[in-house]
């Protein structure tokens, strides 16, 4: 067995996400695994470089996690300018991201980003372009595709359970303390519009992909995004005002004329199975999908409630749908972990003829459906979205 080592470029690794889902379940749990199986006897070691503004921060995450503590750096240009640095990440503020990017990409390094990838579309489809012409592999998070929910839901849609599907219905969300009697669980900075904060920034690129990839491209977008909660407390206990929106209500056209319905919240409480859900209705069949399980209800199952208010309900109607089977053994996958073993495949073998249907101009669309929904939230109509090419 032969071992590749890929010098990754992390940045942005001292926050919630890059620090849990992207260096700790992803690229370190590849690393106890020893490493990312290639075939042919050959296997992929992940080499994180921390990249940050505060070095002791990025010092005390190589000591936790046992990496080399010289792979630390707060100089983002000299770590691009390592030819031995293979891949830039960028878990980043949204509003520092675009231009890291394209310092990554001009470097001719493949890139791997969260999203947003930019704060506007012309600034998402500059990066996209920029990386095509440079021939460098790229890719987006899109991590609810690869959790097991929604690949059961995918199986349930490329089987042709639903016949035609009707609509699409999505509930997000919880409650985000303010952080005065309890702590946030969310960094202070998702709730400033002049630091790039706005759940429809941070969601709707999410929705984007999802729509797209399992029931057809978004062609009209209605929203309305609120700020619910105006004051909040950050980090260090001061209060601020909270000037980005934490909910947003959206209705969205899908090719084909499938209409999406999708509640984006931070305050709201849950009563869910779990923190997102979608019901998909078609003519055959109808689902619920989560981040993990699937339920169904085939046409010929369906049983026939009658309206009465007058009379209390005797029927369980949750226990008259079926679970999806664990079929693919994938239950316990990390859709982060799983995305990033996909992108490092990619790495391995770069071709940039390659269809990317997550790479930047996937994530340009994300950032395209999020400027759009703030536009319709404003002006109070619904808007066409165009098709995006390079």
């Amino acid at each position: 067995m032969t071992r590749r080592t890929v010098r990754i470029a992390m940045n942005g690794v001292t926050g919630r996400m890059g620090h849990r889902q992207h260096l700790v379940r992803s690229l370190l749990a590849l690393r106890k695994e020893g490493g990312l199986d290639l075939g042919g006897g050959e296997r992929l070691w992940p080499e994180p470089v921390l990249v940050g503004r505060t070095e002791p921060a990025l010092r005390a995450l190589a000591e936790e996690y046992g990496l080399d503590p010289g792979q630390v750096s707060t100089d983002l240009d000299a770590v691009l300018s390592d030819e031995t640095v293979d891949v830039y990440f960028d878990a980043q503020v949204t509003s520092a991201r675009q231009e890291a990017l394209k310092k990554a990409i001009a470097a001719g390094k493949h890139v791997y980003t969260e999203k947003p990838t930019a704060t506007s579309l012309d600034g998402a489809l500059e990066l996209a372009r920029a990386a095509d012409r440079a021939g460098v592999e790229h890719g987006v998070v899109q991590d609810k595709l690869f959790l097991p929910g929604l690949r059961k839901l995918r199986r349930l849609v490329e089987s042709g359970f639903f016949g035609r599907i009707l609509s699409v219905r999505g509930e997000f969300g919880y409650w985000v303390f303010e952080g005065d009697r309890q702590p946030a669980q969310r960094p202070s900075w998702n709730y400033r519009a002049e630091d790039g904060g706005g759940i429809v920034s941070d969601m709707f690129p999410h929705w984007e992909y999802v729509l797209h990839n399992l029931f057809g491209r978004v062609t009209s977008v209605q929203a309305q995004a609120v700020t619910h909660i105006p004051r909040r407390w950050d980090e260090r206990g001061e209060p601020y005002a909270a000037t980005a929106d934490d909910a947003a209500y959206g209705i969205f056209t899908l090719e084909g004329g499938a209409i999406a319905q999708i509640n984006s919240s931070w305050a709201v409480r849950v009563h869910r199975d779990e923190l997102v859900e979608f019901q998909v209705d078609g003519t055959e069949g109808s689902a619920v999908a989560g981040l993990r399980g699937c339920r169904y209800q085939h046409r010929a199952g369906t049983p026939k409630p009658v309206w009465n208010p007058d009379l209390p309900a005797t029927e369980r109607f949750r226990d008259q749908w079926q679970e999806v089977p664990d079929n693919d053994g994938d239950e316990g996958t990390n859709g982060f972990k799983a995305q990033w073993e996909q992108f490092l495949r990619q790495v391995a073998a770069p071709d940039p003829g390659r269809p990317r249907a997550w790479g930047l101009l996937a994530g340009a669309r994300g950032v395209q459906l999020a400027e759009l929904g703030l536009r319709s939230s404003a002006e109070g109509r619904r808007y066409e979205v165009p098709e995006l090419t390079l």
